[in-house]
């Protein structure tokens, strides 16, 4: 009994551990995303860019990985902080991971800063061992009743 017992509590913490670790990596890789479109840099977005990104903005605008890095470079939009209200990842699939939530977000755009807050959808891709950012969706938020 008290073998089975221990045989169980390691495979529980077998299972955990591989159910931690794509999420432990899968959140860093979104944090040097943020990281990196916030202070751009052409070789950092390149390496956390799917070559197949479709990037759609809350205002129905859609980028391709060479048009969203373009723009971040130009500094045509300016991502000055973003500061998630939640953020949630599953897997749906071997190598894909879905993360939901919302975040407020401070731009910098040519018309001035604005700061909305934003409901979205990201698709990460596991592409030769590393997590890169497929996918985003985003709509705007109402502000709170006041």
């Amino acid at each position: 009994m008290k073998t089975l017992l221990t045989t169980l509590i390691c495979l529980v913490t077998v299972i955990s551990f591989a159910e931690e670790a794509p999420l432990v990596a899968v959140q860093a890789a979104d944090d040097a995303r943020l990281a990196a479109m916030e202070s751009p840099d052409r070789d950092k977005l390149s390496a956390i860019f799917s070559d197949e990104l479709r990037y759609a903005h809350s205002s129905g605008v859609v980028d391709t990985r060479a048009s969203f890095i373009d723009v971040l470079l130009k500094g045509t939009t300016k991502y000055l902080a973003v500061d998630y209200v939640e953020r949630k990842f599953t897997f749906p699939a071997p190598g894909i991971a879905l993360m939901t939530g919302s975040a407020k977000f401070k731009i910098g755009t040519e018309a001035g800063n604005i700061e909305p807050t934003l409901a979205f959808l990201a698709v990460w891709r596991l592409e030769n061992g590393q997590w890169r950012f497929l996918a985003w969706q985003s709509c705007k938020l109402a502000a709170p009743a006041k």
